[in-house]
């Protein structure tokens, strides 16, 4: 756990507090009034804190972040700002500590087999996956695959999943704007550069037509329709996080599975697993 030594109001890297708060309520679009009556509070104390008069207590400090839904990470940086110690821990994934989360994600994820579910940090970078997505990944050169190996990279380079995604004008666009959604809420230069590599990824001429099939078939989301083995697949995207997390690092994992948006796709699915379980484990093996 980082700590702090409380006294000082000021942090040399982001600024006053108060600057860091109103700054989040800029984000928020919420008046000082309206911040004030979601923390019980008044319009004349969070005016005195955003302008330095008056110094928050840490209490204030959590429940102003609470309201505007400030990410863990930040609400570190906000309470150091203001002279307090972190009280979020930051433990990566491999701490003994994690243990019993490691157990639960990885049970989680056989459990949706042989649809493709993998858990991701806030930089997008893959730290767990099942074996469907070991499936939709094959063809997919190594250096894309090394750790660590990024989800929007191995969506939309052109040496990865790129050239089998049939709407990857859409699919492209919704990946950058939920990067951008992020990039919003949580500022970060490693996000940025990667929005920056990733939107420069040239998309293909006379790609395969993306737009919705004929009744509508998938009008309730956004499918992800990606080749395999040559099945066309159709794949409904979910995000799972913590409703409730006290750490750093469980605070930005996402637990994402593409679930077949049609009984096409889970049968194709079902078949592409059992011919691979079928197959020999060695070049040799008969």
């Amino acid at each position: 756990m980082t700590t702090a030594t409380p006294g000082s109001t000021r942090s040399t890297r982001d600024g006053t507090v108060g600057s860091l708060l109103r700054g989040w309520r800029g984000r928020r679009r919420i008046s000082q009034l309206e911040l004030a009556l979601r923390a019980e509070s008044s319009a004349r104390h969070i005016s005195f804190i955003e302008t330095g008069r008056a110094r928050p207590s840490q209490a204030m400090v959590l429940r102003l972040a609470e309201h505007l839904e400030v990410p863990v990470r930040e609400r570190n940086a906000l309470l150091i700002a203001a002279g307090y110690a972190p009280v979020y821990t930051e433990r990566p994934l491999h701490d003994p500590a994690m243990a019993a989360l490691r157990s639960q994600l990885d049970s989680l994820l056989a459990a949706y087999e042989p649809n493709p579910a993998l858990v991701v940090d806030g930089s997008y970078d893959v730290v767990a996956a099942n074996s469907g997505t070991a499936l939709l990944l094959r063809g997919v050169p190594d250096h894309l695959l090394r750790p660590p190996m990024n989800a929007l990279r191995l969506s939309l380079h052109p040496e990865g999943l790129a050239p089998r995604i049939h709407n990857l004008r859409e699919w492209r666009a919704h990946l950058l704007e939920r990067l951008e959604r992020q990039l919003a809420l949580r500022p970060s230069a490693s996000l940025r550069e990667l929005h920056e590599e990733v939107s420069a990824y040239p998309v293909p001429g006379g790609e395969p037509d993306g737009r919705q099939p004929a009744g509508d078939a998938y009008a309730y989301a956004l499918p992800l329709r990606v080749e395999l083995d040559g099945r066309l697949l159709s794949f409904i995207s979910t995000l799972t996080t913590f409703n409730t997390p006290m750490d750093v690092t469980v605070s930005e994992l996402a637990v994402e599975t593409l679930l077949p948006a049609d009984p096409e796709t889970a049968q194709a699915l079902r078949a592409i697993a059992d011919d691979a379980a079928a197959r020999p484990s060695h070049p040799g093996e008969a």
